[in-house]
């Protein structure tokens, strides 16, 4: 069993790593989770949404998931990004069904009351404050049945991180950290993340770190920054999970998850 996580921001140049997934979905096992605040941004644009965003004090930054936010990813998310993957990989042969975590209670999570700045137009964090207004949700709980129920019978998930509340009402979550959780809750083999850079650097951008080892994993997440230290956390709970293995790779390259499976990129194990 594999699970492949696509970032948002990949989305417009995803050819090559659909047709490269729905090869391998052929032949095997697999799962598809996707990302989109690329489009969700766009279309807060189009509709005059101003997008924030929120940091903790140990550096993560995440969307600041207003109702009107929530309200925009649902139909990006579990609508046009969701479908139109569907579409193309039916198109190639794949039978894909399209679910978000609100689906069969398939992602289950509870909404985080954090301690939280707001990032200022330059950048910068405002004063540390209790956040009670952001629907971002951590997941308790995956419906491995019902996808196991839909794997057994010839279907291949396509997940839009999207989760039900404990008062049934729609959350936003991490889609790399969703991505780990439907990967140990599968009891998959590897879980393979695919972004716009070609793996984890250090320094950035002059040198690829091709591997890294689960104990020196919480020191490398300490060393991250932006978007990259959510992955690594994302990787370190796929570990925790009983996952054997994540690989982060760039989704843009020719044959990018071929690539990641055979070492292009960083693995983390």
């Amino acid at each position: 069993m594999l699970v492949v996580k696509i970032g948002g921001s990949i989305f417009a140049n995803r050819a090559n790593l659909i047709a490269d997934f729905a090869a391998y979905a052929k032949q095997n096992k697999a799962i598809l989770c996707h990302g989109g605040a690329a489009e969700s941004t766009e279309l807060a644009k189009k509709t005059g949404v101003e997008t924030k965003y929120l940091t903790n004090e140990s550096g993560m930054k995440w969307r600041y998931s207003t109702a009107q936010q929530l309200e925009l990813m649902q139909m990006t998310l579990a609508g046009k990004i969701n479908k139109t993957l569907v579409a193309e990989l039916q198109k190639l042969g794949v039978n894909a069904i399209g679910l978000s975590g609100l689906d069969g209670a398939l992602l289950c999570a509870r909404q985080k009351i954090v301690n939280a700045s707001e990032i200022g137009a330059d950048g910068t964090a405002g004063k540390l404050k209790v956040v009670r207004d952001d629907f971002t949700g951590k997941i308790d709980a995956v419906n491995s049945d019902l996808l196991s129920l839909l794997i057994s019978n010839g279907y291949t998930p396509v997940i839009a991180p999207l989760a039900l509340s404990e008062n049934f009402e729609p959350l936003n979550t991490h889609g790399d950290r969703a991505a780990a959780q439907i990967a140990s809750a599968m009891r998959a083999n590897a879980l393979a993340i695919l972004t716009d850079v070609d793996g984890y650097f250090d320094p950035f951008p002059t040198n690829l770190v091709k591997r890294i080892d689960a104990a020196s994993l919480p020191s490398t997440v300490q060393n991250a920054s932006g978007g990259m230290k959510r992955k690594l956390v994302a990787a370190q709970e796929a570990l925790g999970g009983g996952v054997k293995k994540v690989l982060i790779a760039n989704g843009t390259k020719e044959n990018p998850l071929t690539g990641a499976l055979n070492g292009n990129g960083t693995t983390i194990e």
